[in-house]
């Protein structure tokens, strides 16, 4: 009789983690998912023929087990896509044996990656570029003093106790307080002080303002260090399914069940139950109220931990691990999507667009007088994201927020009338410009780093005990993990179950998607 794994949650970890099973061992997955979507915050929202990116999804990874992974599902294109065909453009290194995205649906088109900075009603490059533009906009004496203040952070270094003294220490006071204090805190709801360096270290990595001069002066001069790494943030390129993420993960989601697998939408995992040291079942709830007990020799959660802890039944739990578990903080996030005929930004660099529409894919806004944290141009992550792509452009209006807050507890038609108004605020939209709307809701989006994260690691060690249970994903480990370091964590997972070495979790625990993984 075949051994079965559960899975909690059908988003890029859980799926990655029943394709695996099925892949490399005899073990049967079953996937539970909560909501009716595929692809957790990497679904795509169908909306009145328009597709909306939760979040915006590059597909870019350091690691090349993930790149040949996503490539094995979704080959990259070999002929032009509609925008190109439009601007009877031919500058991508397309694949000569690649699908033609005009003709096919399963492709991966090449994607330019444009995202800049709005701020002052100026653009700046995203990251911040030592660029002559940057000068006109901030103007000299504001560049001297960026410039002073950086060197001043060179020689003398903050303890890196919060994210404050990490951007401090990478890019100088002055530049920290302009362009990283209020945004972050728009994005986090709490200052910079008060939030933990780990989520810098991790998302900022090995930027700076020395990083970004020297990418700058070797792309001026032609120069290419082999020796040096691209930092994440400064990628020109990445891959991106036709249909958006949603897409991939639905391809990948009818793979799982071609092969055995199953899937289970509107399904809740809502206790999970012990024996010893080991998940015996779990009793899942369906959408009609009626709950069923599942044995299982696997247990793969990509849940939050804070609701992991609270349905874990018949074993012993700390109550100091409890109430971290409880107490663990997260953001929340919501998405309004609007249909417009045009927008009011025009583009004026060099790139050739459509109708000179911006080539943003993201446009970060950081305008302290609206609380709208980013806006996405759906039209430049893919074409056919956009029902009418040629008369009309699709865009996303991102904000950041706390389950219970005002923004969230707001009213969907007043909270859509509000965004409309900011974007005319700021400049960007015409009155009366919008054709269409959509407003997604999106809980626990992103863990955060404050409050009882400080103390996760006792829960880490406890959850570690329960010998075939697993943590995977961002929720499921309580880390702002990109979309192939959670892919990684299960694919980590699935190599331990092979293995048949369930006792030492670190490896998963411990995933980095800058190195290459090897199959044992």
């Amino acid at each position: 009789m075949k051994k079965i794994a559960l899975i909690a949650g059908a988003g890029p970890a859980g799926l990655t983690a029943a394709y695996e099973l099925l892949q490399q061992t005899d073990v049967c997955p079953e996937v539970h998912e909560t909501t009716n979507a595929i692809g957790g915050i990497s679904q795509t929202i169908f909306y009145h023929g328009n597709r909306m990116d939760i979040g915006g999804h590059r597909f870019f990874s350091k690691n090349q087990h993930i790149m040949k992974w996503w490539n094995n599902i979704m080959p990259v294109q070999g002929a032009p896509s509609k925008d190109d065909i439009l601007l009877n453009l031919n500058n991508k290194k397309l694949d000569p044996s690649g699908p033609n995205p005009e003709k096919t649906d399963n492709v991966m088109l090449l994607r330019h990656r444009i995202s800049r900075i709005i701020f002052l009603q100026k653009f700046f490059d995203y990251p911040i570029s030592m660029k002559k533009q940057t000068f006109i906009n901030l103007g000299v004496l504001q560049m001297l003093k960026i410039s002073l203040g950086y060197l001043w952070s060179c020689i003398h270094k903050l303890p890196e106790t919060s994210l404050e003294n990490f951007y401090i220490n990478r890019f100088g006071r002055p530049l920290y307080e302009l362009f990283f204090e209020a945004y972050t805190e728009k994005v986090w709801g709490i200052h910079p002080s008060k939030l933990g360096a780990d989520w810098g270290s991790q998302r900022v990595k090995g930027l700076s303002i020395s990083v970004v001069l020297r990418d700058m002066l070797n792309k001026s001069f032609g120069l290419k260090n082999k020796s040096e790494k691209t930092e994440t943030s400064l990628i020109k390129e990445f891959i991106y399914p036709k249909y958006g993420p949603g897409q991939f993960w639905e391809t990948v989601a009818d793979k799982i069940t071609l092969s055995g697998g199953t899937i289970e939408k509107n399904s809740t995992i809502s206790r999970v139950h012990i024996n010893g040291s080991r998940v015996v079942a779990v009793s899942v709830t369906k959408e009609d109220g009626s709950t069923e007990k599942r044995p299982c020799d696997y247990f793969l959660s990509t849940m939050p931990i804070k609701d992991l802890i609270s349905i874990i039944d018949d074993i012993e739990i700390p109550e100091t691990v409890r109430k971290i578990a409880s107490e663990l903080p997260y953001r929340d996030f919501i998405t309004v999507g609007l249909c417009v005929e045009k927008i009011k930004i025009k583009n004026k660099t060099k790139i050739k667009t459509f109708q000179n529409r911006v080539p943003d894919t993201w446009i970060y806004i950081q305008e302290r007088d609206v609380k709208i944290g980013r806006l996405q141009i759906f039209n430049n992550w893919s074409p056919y994201l956009v029902k009418d792509y040629e008369h009309t452009m699709w865009i996303g209006l991102e904000y950041f927020c706390t389950e219970g807050d005002e923004l969230w507890k707001m009213e969907k038609d007043a909270f859509i009338s509000m965004a409309i108004k900011e974007l005319e605020t700021i400049d960007i939209l015409e009155p009366g410009a919008v054709i269409d709307a959509c407003h997604v809701k999106i809980k626990k989006a992103y863990p955060a780093y404050y409050g009882s994260y400080y103390r996760f690691d006792e829960v880490k060690t406890f959850l570690d005990k329960i010998e075939n249970l697993f943590c995977l994903g961002r929720n499921g480990q309580h880390h702002y993990n990109n979309m192939d370091h959670s892919m990684l964590t299960a694919i980590e997972a699935i190599n331990c179950i092979k293995k048949g070495d369930l006792a030492d979790k670190k490896s998963i625990w411990n995933v980095n998607a800058e190195k290459d993984y090897h199959e044992a």
